[in-house]
């Protein structure tokens, strides 16, 4: 069964990406029967990301954090989306196949226009590109977030258009797999973590910088003695993602009794992620200063991706009338 799934490059990963995709995403990865596919999606990154020296230090900051969190690019196909150009040609064939509306009603593009912001061709061709993402690899299953579940849909959509076009043994038609624990990481405002909303926690920073992002943590005015509602306090819902059950449940006592303020919550949550992710830091500011390194993991990667690509795209070439590639 093949996996897929990959994380933009718009900076530094933050502990919703760990533990909404990059976590067990590589957990899903060491199960037997699960041909892993994981990318860096910096194509995508470009409709926000102009800037060169600042997309290629995000894609380092993407590489380093995956390798980082445990994967095993041996076991694996690890890739950049930029390094296999099929990608790209397959968007503009699918493009072709997909109605208007369909666009114009997907969340990516609806929240472009919501927030004032004027899209570019890109935002309203990111399903697209996401579709081509996941069908060029004869992709079975695509773990998502609950944001993303729309764009897998339409995904499914154009490849069955396809198939009815082109016959049924061009794509394989994905399954969407949903975490429903892990469909939402709250940020330090409650809001979903995004570093769109400014509200995310980075557990690759310097002590310093990290303890700032959890002492933000927006919380009520309830006083020390106090009892508190740990289900409705984002603190808490952020600490019991990352705790293990006996450390949760102690300080979902704590709450309840009152005598326990959000500043000692806070302390323990700081301390929780430096302790649950402190090897991960370690080896990302290695890997972060070895950029040779992670250029051959991905080289790698990308040699063994374009294979299966390759594949694809001359099965759609040939049913769409084009020459195969050499």
């Amino acid at each position: 069964m093949r996996v897929l799934t990959g994380i933009q490059s718009t900076g530094i990963p933050h502990l919703g990406n760990l533990l909404g995709a990059i976590l067990p995403a590589i957990s899903m990865s060491r199960h037997g029967d699960n041909d892993a596919f994981l990318f860096i999606a910096d194509l995508h990154s470009f409709t926000k990301v102009r800037d060169p020296g600042q997309l290629r230090e995000n894609t380092y900051a993407v590489a380093a954090a995956w390798l980082a969190c445990g994967l095993d690019p041996g076991s694996v196909t690890f890739y950049r989306q930029s390094d296999v150009p099929e990608v790209a040609e397959l968007t503009w064939y699918l493009a072709c196949l997909t109605p208007y509306p369909m666009l114009a009603n997907a969340h990516s593009f609806k929240d472009a226009m919501a927030k004032g912001v004027v899209p570019n061709a890109g935002i309203f061709n990111y399903p697209v590109l996401m579709a081509a993402d996941i069908l060029l690899y004869d992709s079975d299953i695509v773990p998502v977030g609950k944001d993303q579940k729309q764009h897998l849909e339409i995904a499914r959509d154009i490849a069955n258009a396809y198939n009815r076009a082109y016959g049924e043994d061009t794509f394989v038609v994905p399954e969407a797999r949903i975490d429903a624990q892990l469909m939402t990481i709250p940020g330090t405002d409650g809001r979903k973590m995004s570093k769109s909303y400014g509200n995310t926690i980075n557990v690759f920073l310097p002590e310093k910088e990290l303890k700032k992002q959890v002492m933000a943590i927006v919380t009520d005015s309830k006083a020390l003695e106090e009892p508190k509602d740990p289900e409705n306090d984002n603190v808490f819902n952020l600490f019991r993602l990352v705790a293990d059950v006996p450390e949760m449940e102690a300080m979902h006592g704590n709450y309840l009794r009152g005598g326990y303020g959000y500043g000692h919550a806070k302390k323990e949550l700081l301390a929780m992620l430096m302790e649950r992710f402190a090897g991960e830091r370690q080896i990302f500011q290695t890997l972060m200063a070895d950029r040779g390194e992670l250029d051959n993991q991905l080289a790698i990667g990308a040699e063994k991706a374009r294979k299966v690509a390759i594949k694809t795209i001359n099965r759609v070439r040939e049913k769409g009338g084009y020459g195969r590639l050499d």
